[in-house]
């Protein structure tokens, strides 16, 4: 009998290290505890872009930049606190990262609908999902359940995300790092079918690189002085074509050497990824399928679940 006790207590405790690992994330988290999420967060969301279409790509950029900093976990909403120095300033995000208020309003909505339910990070997921649906591309099922955490590393958001200066081997290890493999990585990029970027971060290329277009590299100096410090905030539409609409022009874009930032190019230079960017760039459908697959793969990088993190009420600070 003390055997047979012994070996329940080992599979009860299996049990539970598999669900632990399991994340516990599913697509049906809140059906009773927060029926009207979904219609809240979209109708918010909506009244965002109408104001302004580039805020979808902001927001879609706000689940990336949380996500690949220690997990899908609100950690990027954070505003500094005397104990830690947040994600916020880290170099990716500062003078870039926006959006903040809108993921307040619409946490304030869901709030009213249902107070203390759904974490920030819940919604900053769902919020990216409409973003890409309310901008005319694909929809899929948002897999919840994520906690929120209690901190935020400025380190390791420098550490993490990588910058536009990248090379094809650097964004392949960096998102390599967070569980996305090489196609997921061209499917993910391909996100910069909409948005805007700032001439700073596109002045190089445009000024110094051979692989881009002539006339469009003329284009972009118009309104990105070759000077360091003369209209760096000056923006550019990540896609010439479609700039709000998510579709597949950006690969298009890629393979006529417009790409705008150096990492964008860097997908079909000649390298391992050109395959996939012809691909994507003939077949929408199958650029539709694999950014869904690889936008909720990314969803499930190390979600703090079950006891861990909290339900901030204010996205910005803990509780």
């Amino acid at each position: 009998m003390a055997s047979l006790y012994k070996l329940v207590v080992t599979l009860l405790a299996l049990l539970v290290v598999i669900g632990n690992t399991d994340a516990q994330l599913s697509t049906n988290f809140y059906t009773k505890s927060c029926p009207r999420l979904f219609s809240t967060v979209k109708s918010s969301m909506q009244s965002a872009i109408s104001k302004e279409a580039r805020m979808g790509a902001s927001i879609l950029r706000l689940f990336f930049h949380d996500c690949f900093v220690n997990g899908c976990d609100g950690s990027v909403l954070l505003d500094d606190t005397s104990s830690f120095t947040g994600e916020k300033n880290a170099a990716p995000n500062r003078n870039s990262a926006r959006g903040f208020d809108v993921i307040d309003n619409i946490k304030s909505a869901v709030e009213k609908a249902c107070p203390g339910v759904v974490s920030c990070a819940d919604v900053l997921a769902i919020a990216a999902r409409d973003s890409v649906e309310i901008l005319g591309g694909p929809s899929w099922n948002v897999k919840l359940g994520r906690r929120d955490a209690r901190t935020a590393s400025q380190a390791a958001a420098n550490n993490s995300i990588p910058p536009p200066t990248s090379n094809l081997n650097r964004l392949i290890s960096s998102f390599s790092a967070v569980g996305l493999s090489t196609r997921d990585l061209v499917a993910l990029s391909g996100a910069h079918t909409i948005g805007q970027s700032r001439c700073v971060q596109f002045r190089p290329r445009i000024y110094n690189e051979t692989n881009i277009d002539s006339s469009f590299a003329q284009t972009r100096q118009r309104n990105c002085p070759r000077t360091t410090g003369s209209g760096d905030n000056n923006l550019a539409p990540l896609d010439l074509q479609t700039p709000t609409s998510f579709d597949n022009y950006y690969f298009k874009n890629l393979i006529t050497k417009k790409g705008l930032l150096h990492s964008d190019q860097e997908l079909f230079n000649g390298g391992s990824t050109d395959s996939i960017v012809r691909t994507y760039s003939s077949n929408p459908n199958t650029f539709s399928s694999d950014f869904v697959a690889a936008m909720i793969k990314m969803g499930d990088n190390k979600p703090l679940t079950g006891s861990n993190g909290e339900i901030r009420k204010n996205c910005r600070r803990t509780n």
